[in-house]
């Protein structure tokens, strides 16, 4: 039985592949596509110019880094990487960079960290710093996630001074209860909508419980980022409803949609390809949001 399942899903899969590569013969208008590296991160370790340069030539618009340390990105000065991305023919926008709340006596060490951090992504010209993460920590009481609040909205203070925007990106763990609250809505209700902005995962809300238009509806204009994610390649479950998120873009306030993929049933870089061509074929996506 698992051998005929695993056959099954081979030829689902390669169904999803034959229908993507038959509707490009057709011609198509480009669209405003970023890209998550954290998707190719183990290519960009390896190759970050002929990774990048595979993205640009494959249609992605736009790059979200996932490799700041210490200053520099991808172990680049800032402005290399970015004349990188750019000689690949994309944009650098955004960056997922991260800092866990700091203890009392932590306090200057972290402020110390995040100014180093927002420098180093002025100096590349991106406009956007994301927070990829909290720890199940923050998650213990409605006090706990307040000082979270404050803090984001600190940072927040501190990328608008340098002309960057700050955000939070969630997974499923936000969507939990803390004391009778749903921990991502005591968020977007603690911190200051001109110094946070949120970037929606749209398949970790669809696994904490949650729809995304509920959200929209009660939070208007707070969601600049989706993150576009599916169980693996975007579009191959067959499970995720894109589609509802993209028509009401506007009351979101998404002005950038994000591939990620970090499951994978071809290669990486192979993955974000197929990703791509499935957001570009799609007729609910427009060619730009911005």
């Amino acid at each position: 039985m698992k051998r005929i399942s695993n056959l099954l899903k081979f030829l689902m899969l390669s169904l999803f592949v034959i229908t993507l590569v038959s509707s490009c013969e057709t011609p198509r208008e480009d669209k405003f596509i970023g890209i998550q590296l954290w998707s190719v991160r183990g290519d960009m370790n390896a190759d970050p110019e002929e990774t990048l340069r595979e993205l640009g030539e494959m249609g992605y618009s736009f790059v979200e880094a996932a490799g700041y340390s210490d200053g520099m990105l991808y172990g680049m000065e800032p402005e290399t990487f970015t004349a990188l991305v750019e000689a690949s023919g994309m944009e650098f926008i955004s960056s997922h960079i991260g800092r866990a709340l700091p203890e009392e006596d932590g306090w200057e060490e972290t402020m110390q960290w995040w100014e180093t951090a927002i420098d180093a992504h002025a100096r590349a010209g991106a406009g956007y710093v994301v927070q990829p993460f909290m720890p199940s920590s923050a998650f213990e009481s409605l006090e706990i996630l307040q000082d979270w609040a404050d803090y984001f909205n600190t940072i927040g203070e501190m990328a608008q001074a340098r002309g960057l925007q700050f955000g939070f990106h969630n997974h499923a763990i936000e969507f939990t209860e803390v004391e009778g609250q749903i921990a991502y809505d005591f968020l977007l209700e603690n911190t200051d909508p001109d110094l946070v902005f949120f970037q929606l995962d749209l398949y970790w809300i669809v696994q904490g419980g949650q729809d995304a238009i509920d959200y929209f509806n009660r939070y208007p204009g707070r969601f600049l980022m989706y993150h576009v994610k599916d169980h693996q390649e975007v579009g191959a479950s067959g499970e995720m409803d894109f589609r509802p998120a993209f028509e009401h873009a506007d009351l979101a306030g998404m002005r950038y949609h994000i591939v990620e993929v970090e499951d994978y049933n071809y290669e990486p870089i192979e993955s974000v390809r197929i990703s791509l061509e499935y957001l570009m074929e799609a007729d609910y996506v427009d060619v730009d949001y911005r």
